[in-house]
């Protein structure tokens, strides 16, 4: 159960870095190793953007950040959450981000943000493209779409130097998505595929009106980059216990740094 413990309708932070993290879904025990390492990894990290698919308890996330020193963790919905709970939630609060733990906050659709002096659009939701092998209201809900009016609401906040989503964007300049969507080795039904088309020209048609320098995302479980011709830059997170899950972002000169998986376990292990 989640519920409202405060809602703000301007988040402002002075953070120089934080961490991005892509799906977790739920994984109690990577998120364990993920905060156990940060630390050694990030020590002057103490914000946490989360790209979707969520799925947490923040009861019992609570104490893992709070050792971690880790203060706000800012939730960009996926497609596979709890909207029963959370859509609720961000209708009593429009435009506004909800805490719903002392640390924890799940962000509007669309949210604009500033970090660091940077200008931070977020724009949760997704096509599940496993919605055939899912039941309605208990693992798959509609609000997981982006819609016609959460994209205009984004357009018109103007421009931004950082996009967060969960979906991709449809003409995404990373090769190792291109791949995957060009040849559907999960054998998705059409249809499936045509409600993912869809979902990625949405978040295309913002990514092409805010042109942020940098746009990343979860969801297709591909961790990879790629620059378009124009210079704007698209990072894919992989998911929980894949490479790239997790990406320190400098707020200034916008580079990354990604641990691999291997020094994420080294770091953890010198808790």
């Amino acid at each position: 159960m989640v519920k409202a413990l405060e809602h703000a309708t301007r988040i402002a932070l002075t953070d120089e870095r934080v961490a991005v993290c892509g799906d977790w879904h739920g994984n109690l025990g990577w998120l364990r190793m993920l905060t156990r390492a940060l630390p050694n990894l990030a020590y002057d990290v103490t914000t946490i953007l989360q790209l979707g698919d969520w799925g947490m308890d923040p009861l019992e996330t609570e104490p893992l950040f709070a050792a971690a020193g880790i203060e706000r963790v800012l939730v960009s919905v996926g497609n596979h959450e709890a909207f029963d709970l959370i859509s609720p939630l961000l209708a009593e609060h429009p435009g506004a981000a909800v805490r719903v733990s002392d640390i924890t906050w799940i962000l509007p659709r669309p949210a604009r943000l500033t970090i660091g002096g940077r200008t931070v659009l977020s724009l949760g939701g997704a096509a599940s493209v496993d919605r055939i092998w899912r039941t309605e209201g208990r693992g798959w809900w509609p609000d997981e779409a982006i819609t016609d009016a959460q994209v205009a609401a984004a357009i018109a906040g103007g421009p931004a130097d950082v996009m967060l989503t969960h979906e991709s964007p449809a003409a995404t300049p990373v090769r190792a998505v291109r791949e995957l969507l060009g040849t559907n080795p999960n054998r998705f039904p059409t249809e499936a595929l045509e409600e993912s088309a869809k979902s990625r020209a949405r978040v295309s048609e913002v990514w092409d009106a805010v042109r942020p320098e940098l746009l990343m995302h979860g969801h297709m479980h591909t961790p990879g980059g790629g620059t378009a011709e124009d210079g704007r830059r698209v990072v894919s997170l992989g998911r929980d216990v894949q490479e790239d899950n997790l990406a320190i972002l400098d707020m200034t000169t916008l580079t990354l740094e990604t641990p691999s998986l291997n020094a994420i376990r080294n770091a953890a292990r010198r808790w």
